[in-house]
């Protein structure tokens, strides 16, 4: 496979990534905070992986591993997060409730997030759609290091 095909292919697989997110969304997934975290990167690559089509310069293609890098990472600590590995950022995920008194309780229910990051909303064979994110993502930087280094 030649470079530039690896590259049209990369650039629409974080596309496709996109659309995915943007079609679980209509359906009735909203998403929080760190999902929208983890399609920045995605949006970067697309621009990227333009860029590298247009100009085949390796640095692009350096800089979609990187982008890719990004978005895995984002989706493996928002797994951790659903999963209760670690805490999440505080403006969205929820706090404990003990020893609140009903002022506190009720302030804090107002304020909390509609979309939480560490509820898992949706979940197939086990896997979030913040683990698909990170499997298909560090994946897809292994192939944009393939392609950065690959001689054609």
């Amino acid at each position: 496979m030649s470079r530039h095909t690896a590259t049209l292919l990369l650039t629409l697989a974080s596309a496709a990534m996109i659309l995915s997110a943007w079609g679980f969304q209509m359906i009735g997934y909203p998403p929080c905070k760190m999902c929208f975290w983890q399609r920045y990167p995605h949006i970067a690559a697309i621009a990227i992986g333009s860029l590298a089509l247009t100009t085949k310069q390796r640095l692009f293609h350096w800089c979609g591993a990187a982008a890719l890098t990004l978005t895995g990472g984002i989706g493996v600590f928002h797994s951790g997060v659903e999963r209760g590995l670690w805490e999440g950022p505080q403006d969205c995920t929820s706090t404990p409730i003990g020893g609140l008194n009903s002022d506190e309780l009720f302030n804090q229910i107002m304020s909390a997030p509609l979309v939480r990051c560490d509820e898992i909303s949706w979940q197939v064979l086990g896997l979030s759609m913040a683990n698909v994110n990170a499997i298909f993502s560090l994946g897809l930087a292994a192939a944009w290091v393939w392609v950065a280094l690959k001689r054609d």
